[in-house]
């Protein structure tokens, strides 16, 4: 069966599978810390895990977890973990990696970047669906971790890198530009700093 995520020949747009261009998601995106009570949908959080799992990855070894957490008492429990995790949200995604699908040697911690670009992914795709998320890091912080191991019981190879709170904004989010310059280095060309 192929899923309804995926768009055949003829698929009709306006019946919610997109809901802005990249350009339009990726300015629009914000850190959303106040959410309403609404649910976030069955069909959305579908969507929002295959955007996450349509990222890169090393050798596409896809070294990532996802435990979606709708449960208010499990909920609680993740915002009593950490120092960043305060946000009481409707649906809250803990993005790990799993060190067994890792690279090997040297380049196990590139399973960071892979879970980070389905991070990002999931975000665009919140915004997409004129929902909101706040990304709230884990992993490095060893306490922090090893409570969301507990929370989740898992095995000491899965490593929560975030937790995604996510559900409807209250209040309206703000597009922004946050290009600076000053950040931006060309070189090998006329004028190059370096």
């Amino acid at each position: 069966m192929i899923s309804p995520f995926f768009m055949p020949k003829g698929y009709n747009k306006s019946k919610g599978a997109i809901h802005m261009d990249v350009e339009e998601a990726m300015l629009k995106r914000r850190s959303v810390r106040q959410f309403t009570e609404e649910k976030v949908t069955e069909q959305q959080i579908d969507k929002l895990l295959h955007y996450a799992m349509s990222g890169p990855s090393g050798l596409n070894r896809q070294p990532w977890e996802f435990y979606v957490i709708k449960n208010e008492e499990i909920n609680n429990k993740i915002i009593d973990a950490g120092r960043f995790s305060k946000h009481h949200s409707p649906l809250k995604i803990i993005v790990a990696g799993n060190t067994h699908r890792a690279l090997p040697l040297k380049m196990k911690q590139i399973w960071i970047q892979d879970c980070s670009a389905a991070i990002e992914n999931i975000l665009l795709g919140v915004t997409s669906l004129s929902l909101g998320a706040c990304w709230e890091g884990v992993y490095p912080q060893e306490k922090f971790v090893l409570r969301i191991q507990s929370i989740l019981n898992l095995p000491s190879h899965i490593i929560p890198l975030a937790v995604i709170s996510i559900g409807h904004p209250k209040g309206e989010v703000i597009p922004r530009d946050q290009y600076n310059s000053r950040y931006v280095h060309f070189v090998g060309e006329e004028n190059a700093i370096i």
